[in-house]
């Protein structure tokens, strides 16, 4: 990694600029086609793609200009729901409802069987071709999109576990269709963990006691993978990151943690540099974290970057978060990584940052701390 000896990686998303997010409403209002909507979403993921390589960033991404949300992109064109496919109604749960009050939905599954309209890899494939550098891919869990199917009841002729089969297999062939297309590294976002531990009474699903069965599920589909493939897929974990709010930060990592490092993925993404007391949660990962997942050890990328804060950290002050964890997490089994992706939906004026476009490029001041900071650590641990 071109003298970096502790790795690195992104989360995922950057902000959508302005004008895109203007194509994506001018689109939705049947003004312009999806031809002239991708033309903007080209543009985007070019400009993000050449200036996350002049980062100095190893491993990059599209910053996700050309999908809806993480959580939506394999259902819908538009976060607002605009080509919904087939099977899907508007108006099914809640995922979240952030601090700041405004709320994210999913969808509704009305009918089986359950089918992706788009996988990640057409997303990737067309960034690859604009990219000098390593590509990573983050994908949803099928823990997410559990949530389509209604809470409390069965629909009529497909079971909810007819549902859980149709959703593994769709997920699956996410993840192999980008490992065939030369994607490197893969990480499943899993930010309804924390917040499955909540229990927030204006969102019903989260007082199911459901993060059991949201890990059981993400192990179902992990197991489907050899040791080797599962190496370089991860699991990133945070309390959301949406329009600057969270939606579970007050929850404990205390009681998501034990059980997170239950699934046997290869590495996590680890929501870390806003919470209040970080040194805990670094001794809570070394004792959770399992040398031997099925085959694999794990490896834990600490959140050293806040992307809602437009604070730009200094690379000394990501240098000095991981020589702290290392004192908890076996250097070898350390990585950085930003606390969330900077916008994971499409649609966010990012207020504490005045505009979106101000956002993206603290965006990448942030990232270049995160890469400077990483090599200073490195060479302060000797590794």
């Amino acid at each position: 990694m071109g003298g970096m000896s502790i790795p690195t990686e992104p989360v995922g998303s950057l902000p959508r600029p302005a004008k895109l997010q203007a194509a994506i409403n001018s689109f939705d209002c049947g003004k312009i086609t999806l031809d002239e909507l991708r033309s903007v979403q080209d543009e985007a993921c070019l400009d993000s793609i050449n200036r996350f390589e002049a980062t100095g960033s190893p491993v990059i991404s599209d910053g996700e200009q050309r999908i809806s949300s993480f959580a939506t992109y394999p259902l819908t064109d538009t976060l607002a729901g605009t080509g919904l496919a087939e099977g899907l109604v508007p108006h099914g749960q809640y995922f979240a409802i952030f601090d700041d009050g405004h709320h994210r939905q999913l969808p509704a599954l009305a009918k089986g069987p359950f089918r992706y309209k788009y996988f990640a890899v057409e997303f990737f494939e067309k960034a690859k071709a604009m990219a000098t550098l390593p590509l990573k891919q983050a994908v949803i869990a099928p823990s997410m999109l559990a949530l389509l199917y209604p809470l409390d009841k069965e629909i009529q002729g497909y079971t909810r576990e007819e549902f859980y089969s149709d959703l593994l297999d769709e997920a699956e062939k996410d993840i192999r269709k980008l490992f065939d297309a030369g994607c490197g590294r893969v990480s499943i976002d899993f930010t309804e963990g924390r917040l499955a531990l909540k229990k927030d009474p204006r969102n019903p699903w989260t007082g199911k006691n459901m993060l059991q069965t949201f890990v059981d599920l993400n192990n179902r589909l992990l197991d489907r993978f050899s040791a080797v493939e599962r190496k370089n897929i991860g699991i990133h974990t945070c309390p959301g990151g949406d329009c600057d709010s969270t939606h579970s930060a007050e929850v404990d990592y205390a009681e998501l943690l034990p059980s997170m490092f239950k699934m046997n993925a290869g590495y996590f993404l680890i929501q870390l540099a806003s919470e209040p007391d970080k040194e805990r949660i670094y001794k809570l990962i070394g004792e959770n974290m399992r040398p031997d997942a099925n085959g694999v050890p794990q490896v834990a990328f600490i959140g050293v970057i806040n992307p809602l804060n437009p604070r730009v950290e200094t690379a000394q002050e990501v240098c000095d978060d991981l020589v702290l964890a290392a004192k908890y997490i076996p250097k070898d089994r350390l990585g950085s990584t930003d606390d969330c992706g900077f916008s994971p939906f499409s649609i966010d004026v990012k207020p504490k940052h005045g505009s979106p476009d101000v956002a993206r490029d603290i965006a990448f001041q942030k990232i270049r701390s995160r890469v400077d900071g990483t090599k200073l650590a490195s060479a302060a641990l000797g590794v």
